[in-house]
């Protein structure tokens, strides 16, 4: 995604994905779920910190979930900052598919997951939230952050890969072929 610190003055707001968590590493839908950092997800979230450090904002704002939270609780510590959580930028709500495995989602509904992969607008979670609900959310609360950025200062958001990748994609774009799953622990420029 590029080193952040290069990208000038220009980017004023920053996304950040949460550290590893265990249903990151066995391939677990997590949603709204409250799954924790694992200990290389804490490890992820210091050296974001020393990343988010060098772009030196002025506000740091979080998705409440426990993930998000926790990884900008370590990164709030290391710059100074008292993260503001912001329920917009939460992970879509996977609905009946939380906590179950993306394998045993393929062999049940292969469409639906494949739909999933591709982050299809139309689709929505059996039971959850269908993407363009989230995208909605999420422009909404890029809109105002991207204000106060202006006004105040550099603002990091620390958030979910769905949150960065619908983030990035602009209105009639398909958010697959706009950007690439973003990995644990990196920080883009919006």
């Amino acid at each position: 995604m590029g080193d952040p610190a290069q990208r000038g003055p220009e980017s004023r707001l920053f996304l950040a994905r949460h550290g590893r968590t265990a249903y990151n590493e066995e391939g677990r839908f997590q949603g709204w779920a409250t799954v924790p950092l694992d200990d290389v997800g804490r490890a992820q979230a210091r050296a974001l910190a020393l990343e988010v450090e060098r772009v030196a904002p002025v506000i740091l704002v979080a998705s409440p979930l426990a993930r998000a939270a926790e990884t900008a609780a370590i990164v709030g510590a290391h710059v100074g900052l008292d993260p503001l959580p912001d329920e917009r930028f939460a992970e879509t709500d996977a609905g009946d598919w939380t906590h179950r495995t993306f394998e045993d989602v393929t062999r049940d509904d292969p469409e639906g997951f494949a739909r999933f992969m591709a982050v299809d607008l139309a689709w929505g979670f059996p039971g959850g939230e269908r993407f363009a609900d989230q995208r909605a959310r999420v422009h909404a609360a890029v809109a105002d952050w991207c204000v106060r950025s202006q006004q105040e200062g550099t603002v990091v958001v620390v958030c979910h890969a769905n949150v960065i990748r619908l983030a990035l994609t602009p209105d009639g774009a398909d958010p697959q072929e706009v950007t690439e799953r973003p990995d644990n622990g990196s920080l883009v420029a919006l």
